[in-house]
């Protein structure tokens, strides 16, 4: 199996021609950021799937999605800012061609003047009393906003933006009081010990504890922003040319690449502790059983960190008032490597506490089956597949398609009638692990076709034929299913080998990345970060493209998201959907996919919780969608107020229970009794299976498919 990739290193794999760019090392952050522009522009021209001409066309393209992601709701920069940028409209081409930092410089310069005269304004604005009462309205739909001409228009903006989230921390009070009240009532009502503490609040008192909690937010948030390296806007604004290409070009900064790794592999090296902020302080959150923090028996949830010493011979670095990111990236590091904490204690002392860093897994990323027991007496297995993960970097590291085959095994041993595997919500990840996955099921043939921006079409097979898994098998996906995962549902779809329920269509990326390392271009130690550049799209063994279409199931039901705009289609610089001719390939299975639907329709029809769950999807994008929401208080009140009335109908879907018989594999009975950690999350698991209302009928598709 492929599993080190260093310049074919694809987010979907594929081979790639060898390119130089010769630079001498730059000397300084300038003529780093200048190097960077120059080598990602000739990266786009020379390696992307469809390059675009760097024309006066293309930089009014990434004018305006540079100011999308800069300043969405037109709230940092004045009209006369934007007055002044436009000159750069149609010359933002010229300056990535030559490496120029002018726009860059002047809007991000801008950008922190802005900040601070905003930070100024809503402090002043939060120390005097707020009026709620005035007749007013803020908003909500960005396209309809417009950049404030004055700097009393400005305030104006700020202020309303004020209001709105004093309303919604009242709001939340509100709710929290009424809970609270509930949970007295039943206590006294059944006789229980009444340990709740019930503080009601008049609405001045809410007020002024909401515009106090308001104030602490967004002083907090102008903290952080300020707190930002100007350099990392350098990533926002290369960003804007590379989308531009398509929704999944990205450069990525050396440190956004650790982090796109460490979600990939599902592991980090650290010591197996959450960072939370709180008002400029770090206190350490839950801490992973096993891992280093856990074993010191030094830490706790709650200590305050006040330093770290990230290597042995430095100097510890005061972290009081750092981003979280900024001291996690302190605290991690090469395995096998000591890392000193200072922290407080919950009781005031202070002490150095030294871990020797180890790999954490996040195993939320892993694959993880169950056995569910139907009322027909049917055992059947569920297998939830969160990502397509693999670890480039190690050879003996967990992917996506190992721990599935195990999974199968495990379910395998337990002899049951069918599988149901889980790829809803799955964004995709490696190629490679596709093909494997799809030969866990079926025998030696063509899984997808991918094709270059030359035209070469390559098919990709699985080769094996020795199957883990040859008994009934539905798929399960919705919107949010996307690239290789949309592989996998289309080839066993296009096979006949697995049904696929759930939403009407996937998400509908059909294209393929790969990771192209800045360095490789430039005679330096530097890092200079990574472009992901898409250099390929895919098609289904029919010859259909994926691209914007996405995969149709063949049992639909509505969701949470089908009335969302989610998907590539929705995205302005999405490639094209287009169509190649066939792969030979040769069907295993002919499912009867109408009967099916038909069998799941006449269920669902007059299923209360469906036709809820349907009318709740509806309600929330409708909500979505308002363009103003008003100021003042009474009528605020009165709206949260409709909506709660709305919300409680919605609430029996929280007592929703499947009645579904779900049990874990011994191992990890066994395993709950020593990891406390991992016995809350299966508790977790479980309940959200038996509130899953889709798991439930998928699996009554299944049990058809076993008879």
């Amino acid at each position: 199996m492929f599993k080190n990739f260093k310049w074919n290193r694809i987010f979907m794999f594929a081979p790639l021609m060898t390119l130089m760019f010769c630079f001498n090392a730059p000397q300084n952050d300038d003529e780093k950021m200048q190097t960077i522009m120059v080598s990602v522009k000739n990266t786009l021209s020379y390696l992307h799937y469809a390059p675009k001409p760097i024309n006066d066309a293309y930089s009014a393209e990434v004018y305006n999605k540079f100011f999308e992601s800069a300043d969405p709701d037109k709230r940092i920069f004045l009209q006369s800012d934007m007055d002044e940028f436009s000159k750069h409209k149609t010359k933002l081409d010229d300056y990535l061609n030559n490496g120029d930092l002018t726009f860059y410089k002047a809007t991000t310069d801008r950008l922190y003047q802005r900040l601070d005269d905003i930070d100024k304004m809503t402090q002043d604005i939060l120390s005097k009393p707020i009026d709620l009462n005035e007749d007013d309205s803020m908003i909500l739909e960005p396209k309809l906003k417009k950049n404030a001409t004055t700097i009393a228009d400005q305030k104006a903006e700020w202020k309303r933006y004020v209001k709105y989230y004093i309303l919604r921390e009242m709001e939340t009070l509100n709710n929290k009081e009424e809970s609270a009240k509930k949970r007295k009532d039943s206590l006294i009502a059944n006789k229980l010990k009444d340990t709740v503490k019930l503080e009601i609040l008049s609405a001045d008192q809410k007020r002024i504890k909401a515009q106090g909690e308001v104030k602490d937010l967004i002083t907090d948030m102008f903290r952080r922003y300020k707190k930002r390296k100007k350099n990392d806007w350098f990533t926002v604004y290369m960003n804007a040319y590379t989308e531009v290409f398509d929704p999944h070009t990205n450069y990525f900064s050396p440190k956004d690449k650790e982090d796109f790794d460490t979600n990939f592999t599902g592991k980090i090296i650290g010591i197996g502790a959450l960072i939370q902020e709180k008002k400029g302080y770090l206190y350490l959150g839950d801490l992973t059983i096993g891992a280093p923090a856990w074993k010191s028996k030094q830490l706790a949830k709650g200590d305050k960190i006040l330093k770290v010493r990230s290597k042995p011979k430095e100097d510890p670095v005061n972290v009081v008032g750092m981003l979280t990111e900024e001291a996690v990236r302190l605290i991690r590091g090469e395995k096998g490597t000591p890392v000193t904490l200072t922290v407080e204690k919950t009781d005031g002392t202070v002490k150095d506490v030294t871990l020797i860093r180890e790999e954490v897994a996040i195993e939320d990323t892993y694959a993880r089956s169950s056995i569910i027991n139907s009322p027909n007496g049917k055992k059947l297995g569920y297998i939830y597949l969160p990502g397509f993960y693999a670890d480039f970097e190690d050879s003996k590291g967990r992917n996506a398609s190992d721990d599935v085959k195990a999974e199968l095994l495990k379910l395998k041993a337990q002899k049951v009638d069918g599988v149901v595997l889980d790829l809803r919500n799955n964004g995709g990840g490696s190629l490679t692990e596709v093909v494997d996955i799809m030969g866990l099921f079926i025998n030696a043939g063509p899984v997808v076709q991918v094709k270059d921006g030359n035209g070469k079409i390559n098919v990709l097979s699985n080769k094996t034929n020795a199957p883990v898994w040859t008994g009934p098998l539905v798929i399960m996906q919705n919107e949010l299913s996307a690239s290789a995962s949309e592989i996998l549902t289309g080839a066993m779809q296009d096979y006949g080998r697995a049904a696929i329920v759930g939403s009407p269509q996937s998400f509908g990326k059909g294209t393929v990345q790969t990771f192209v390392s800045l360095n490789r271009f430039l005679n330096t130690s530097d890092d200079f970060g990574d472009l992901k550049l898409t250099i390929q799209k895919y098609y289904r063994v029919t010859g259909e493209s994926t691209q914007r279409k996405g995969v149709e199931s063949d049992v639909k039901m509505q969701d949470l998201y089908t009335y969302a705009e989610i998907g590539e289609r929705y995205d302005q610089f999405a490639l094209p959907w287009d169509k190649i001719a066939p792969a030979k390939f040769n069907k295993v299975n002919n499912i009867n996919t109408a009967s099916l639907q038909q069998s799941i329709d006449s269920k669902i029809k007059n299923n209360t919780n469906y036709q809820l769950l349907v009318e709740s999807a509806k309600w929330r994008e409708a909500l979505s969608k308002e363009e103003k929401i008003t100021l003042n208080e009474a009528k605020y009140m009165a709206l949260m107020k409709e909506r709660k009335a709305q919300i409680e109908k919605f609430k029996a879907l929280d007592k929703y229970n499947n009645g579904l018989k779900i049990s874990l594999h011994a191992d990890e009975v066994a395993r709950e009794k020593k990891d406390e950690t991992f016995a809350k999350k299966s508790e977790n698991w479980i309940k959200n299976l038996q509130k899953d209302f889709y798991l439930k009928e998928t699996l009554d598709a299944l049990e058809q498919s076993t008879k």
